[in-house]
């Protein structure tokens, strides 16, 4: 038990010190699931988008037709494929982020932390709580939420390294926006 004590304790100072594990810098992946408490309109309007279902679009013969036309093959699976998990997964190749789906199901799919960063930097008790009345938009940010822009989706996933961006075609991120990621409110993140 000493033993146990000690190495949490040279943990926490090593890590409070800025030495140590990246992922603690860099943040790390939590899940969809961490974000549903507090934001459940947003949580049950997103999953019943593409976005969320993005995973099964890699399963054999699920929309075939738009992947013979990408020049895919309809019946592979490409649910173990580098290429194509980048974007059809949360955090995939990041610190705590998708693995496979044997052992990080719960990350399947794009999810809030796909666009917002990962949530290990801003979801905590000191940050985005209920129990931290106080919180505000440009804490939030500061500590790592990423407010979407377009090149927040071109970076990543909608550009030309994508087998359906059509050549000449830009993405257009207001109208995906509009089409439905989530319902976007105009949050105010002081409460009273």
């Amino acid at each position: 038990m000493t033993q146990r004590c000690s190495f949490v304790v040279l943990t926490t100072v090593l890590l409070l010190a800025g030495v140590g594990s990246s992922a603690f810098a860099e943040g790390s992946y939590v899940g969809a699931k961490k974000c549903r408490p507090c934001h459940l309109k947003q949580y049950t309007t997103w999953e019943t988008t593409n976005m969320a279902q993005s995973f099964e679009l890699l399963k054999p013969g699920v929309r075939g037709a738009e992947k013979k036309a990408a020049g895919l093959d309809p019946s592979a699976d490409y649910t173990t494929d580098a290429k194509c998990l980048a974007c059809h997964t949360t955090g995939y190749t990041k610190p705590g982020g998708f693995k496979s789906l044997a052992f990080t199901p719960d990350l399947a799919g794009v999810q809030c932390e796909s666009c917002h960063g990962p949530g290990s930097a801003y979801l905590t008790p000191d940050k985005m709580s209920l129990k931290n009345r106080e919180y505000k938009r440009a804490d939030l940010i500061a500590a790592g939420l990423v407010i979407p822009e377009a090149g927040t989706c071109t970076s990543a996933c909608h550009n030309e390294k994508s087998p359906f961006a059509k050549p000449g075609e830009a993405f257009d991120f207001q109208k995906r926006k509009a089409e439905g990621t989530h319902e976007h409110l105009v949050l105010t993140f002081t409460h009273g």
